[in-house]
């Protein structure tokens, strides 16, 4: 049934069980908050999940029942100076995020708890989400003297409406999970959301792997998550399936001029 946990003693737990990866936060003392550790584990683990053919679809989890995610460690942000805020804490985190949104495995999110700030991001980054019936969503960083850093207000806006997000973000109004499968934020809501999201990963299995991998990636590119990028590993896939390839190649070992018929 594959592996175990990887670095078992990280706050961010990867777990291999094929056909499935689980993503795991794991600092309930903190509500689940995510420090500078967990959000280098992810990045870690994305590229370990990305080169696994056995591996079908990711499901982020976290630990205990209070909060899925409260949001970013304020310990790990409070104290720096404005210009390493900006340059290191916002912007590592909108890459380490969009490493997660990008990976070519379908991912689902289970918030089982409140997810608040960045652990709404984080959520938001997955392709689709379950919640439990209690659990909240929020934007609570105008409440605080910030903003959204972690794409609250990028990725969100294609995934709310804009009265709704405006009503979380500027007046600090908190998303049910009934609302927010009202609105198609959550796909399903359900007090097991760790078996939910694995019950609608298993519908992966009766797919084609490289389908389901093609169609996130034409469905990003409509809504703009990575498009010039997506442009050109769409492309760049499907030149090698030509009979101009290995003439191609043939010509760089021979240094002669290639006969390209274009088929």
């Amino acid at each position: 049934m594959g592996r175990g946990p990887v670095g078992t003693m990280s706050s961010l737990q990867l777990v291999l069980r094929r056909p499935f990866a689980e993503l795991r936060l794991v600092n309930p003392d903190k509500l689940n908050a995510l420090t500078v550790d967990m959000l280098a584990q992810l990045v870690e683990h994305c590229d370990v999940i990305e080169r696994r053919s056995d591996i079908r679809a990711v499901i982020l989890t976290a630990e205990g029942d209070r909060a899925f995610c409260a949001g970013a460690d304020i310990s790990a942000w409070s104290d720096m100076p404005p210009p390493d805020y900006l340059r290191h804490w916002v912007r590592d985190g909108h890459r380490i995020f969009d490493r997660l949104a990008r990976l070519s495995k379908p991912t689902v999110a289970a918030i089982t708890g409140h997810a608040f700030g960045g652990g709404l991001e984080l959520a938001a980054a997955c392709d689709i989400r379950v919640m439990h019936p209690d659990a909240v969503l929020a934007l609570s960083e105008a409440g605080i003297g910030v903003v959204p850093g972690w794409s609250g207000t990028q990725r969100l806006s294609r995934l709310l409406p804009e009265a709704v997000l405006k009503d979380m973000a500027l007046f600090g109004r908190r998303l049910t999970a009934t609302r927010a499968h009202a609105l198609g934020f959550v796909a399903e809501v359900d007090a097991d959301t760790r078996g939910a999201a694995e019950r609608i990963a298993t519908g992966l299995l009766d797919a084609h792997p490289r389908s389901t991998e093609l169609t996130k990636y034409m469905i990003h590119a409509a809504v703009g998550e990575d498009r010039a990028a997506l442009i050109e590993a769409l492309s760049s896939g499907v030149m090698p399936r030509t009979g101009d390839l290995p003439e191609g190649v043939a010509n760089l070992a021979d240094h002669r001029k290639p006969d390209l018929n274009g088929v």
